[in-house]
């Protein structure tokens, strides 16, 4: 009557003696800290442990040589020699060519002679084009012959225009030689520095630049076929034709346009160059 009367609280009152209290709710699940739970993974044995393990740095040391290391010491030791070699040579070139082009010296004029052997004629340097007051003249080298005839005549030819030709042979061309641009111009400038203004040599280079001069003259001539099939070179003779550059349009400058000629005498040729040979 009692439990009754006090309705649905009577059940969850303090349980009398030798009746049993209501039933504590069983715990809810426990969420995992780091993830759905799981079987732990297996630790590997120790010694996988240790293959996996990463392996030290290689020693640059057991690389394979290249290069000049690679070689052995008997061709190392000739590299070596010709490097030595290459580099020696090319401080001698850089020095000859310094006391080539610097002012007189004491060193440039004691070693003259050696510095003019090792520069000329491969490594002349010509620095006119960077002058202050570079050229302003155009100089042509011309020519004449006098022929022998067979008869024991004589006949004299007109006058060649040797620079007029190398012009016409350089004009157009992508790849001129050497003979064709400064063969003629060195000949003619070389007879000019050992002369004086009346063809009188001066110093022992005089007899040389003449002779150098006259043999170029003379293959000349035998190249134009001057003599003919069967006269020969008795005589040659050469002048010079120098105009002056005309200034550009824009200057109030004047010069002359008269053509100023400077004739050396006959040179009588030796025996063997009257031939059309050179001596």
């Amino acid at each position: 009557m009692d439990a009754q009367d006090k309705g649905s609280d009577a059940r969850h009152g303090s349980a009398e003696p030798g009746v049993p209290g209501p039933r504590a709710p069983l715990p809810g699940p426990v969420a995992p800290a780091d993830g759905p739970s799981g079987p732990e993974p297996a630790t590997p044995p120790e010694d996988e442990r240790a293959a996996g393990a990463e392996e030290p740095p290689c020693d640059p040391s057991d690389e394979p040589s290249t290069g000049v290391a690679a070689l052995s010491l008997r061709y190392r030791i000739g590299a070596a020699l010709a490097l030595a070699v290459v580099a020696v040579a090319v401080c001698v070139h850089l020095g000859m060519t310094f006391l080539h082009v610097a002012p007189p010296n004491t060193v440039s004029k004691k070693h003259s002679e050696t510095i003019a052997d090792w520069i000329y004629p491969e490594f002349e340097q010509n620095w006119k084009l960077f002058a202050p007051n570079p050229l302003q003249q155009n100089v042509s080298v011309q020519v004449r012959a006098e022929i022998r005839t067979p008869d024991g005549g004589s006949r004299t030819t007109g006058w060649y225009d040797l620079s007029a030709q190398d012009g016409r042979d350089i004009d157009g061309n992508p790849a001129p030689s050497h003979t064709q641009q400064n063969e003629l111009r060195r000949a003619w400038d070389f007879y000019l520095s050992t002369h004086d203004d009346d063809n009188r040599p001066v110093g022992l280079r005089g007899a040389l630049s003449e002779s150098y001069l006259r043999r170029i003259m003379v293959m000349r001539l035998d190249r134009a076929d001057a003599a003919g099939r069967d006269g020969e070179v008795a005589r040659v003779q050469v002048r010079s034709r120098t105009t002056q550059v005309p200034p550009p349009s824009w200057s109030g400058e004047k010069v002359s346009d008269k053509a100023v000629y400077r004739v050396l005498p006959w040179w009588l040729l030796p025996e063997d160059e009257a031939r059309g040979g050179i001596g």
